[in-house]
């Protein structure tokens, strides 16, 4: 595993702020040449500890307004349906849990008919027996981890 040091959270605060900066802007905020804070962000992303570059949308712009949080009961192992949940376009992520459920799912759709559909797209999944779904009124915040 890759060590970071004070100049890695320099960079890596910048580029959760905006990953779009050129890499000469990176470098000014990190004390580091063009090149130097290229290199650096290379070997970070070689590292995986920076995994991907992406841009936040959100998701209301694109109809995309209803946010629920779905567990999924199972009577067997659910560690093998990652497959058919990346199959589900609405679901956003998936998290294997301990507890009473044995996955937690996030999943964003247009309106609650589609939410209907999704969930029964979820209970044809092998193994789920039983879904629990909490559907968000408002979101406060979401948050990427922050480096500290």
């Amino acid at each position: 595993m890759m060590t970071i040091d004070d100049v890695d959270r320099k960079l890596l605060a910048a580029l959760q702020e905006d990953a779009g900066q050129s890499y000469a802007a990176l470098g000014q905020i990190a004390g580091l040449s063009a090149g130097s804070a290229h290199e650096r962000v290379r070997k970070l992303k070689s590292a995986g500890v920076i995994r991907r570059t992406t841009v936040d949308v959100d998701p209301a712009a694109l109809g995309r307004g209803v946010l629920a949080f779905v567990l999924l009961e199972s009577n067997a192992w659910m560690g093998d349906s990652r497959e058919a949940l990346l199959a589900i376009p609405a679901v956003e992520e998936a998290h294997i849990t301990a507890g009473p459920a044995s996955v937690l799912v996030k999943v964003r759709t247009t309106t609650t008919e589609d939410l209907q559909a999704t969930l029964r797209a979820l209970h044809q999944v092998d193994g789920v027996t039983s879904t629990q779904t909490v559907v968000v009124l408002e979101s406060f915040f979401e948050r990427q981890p922050t480096v500290v």
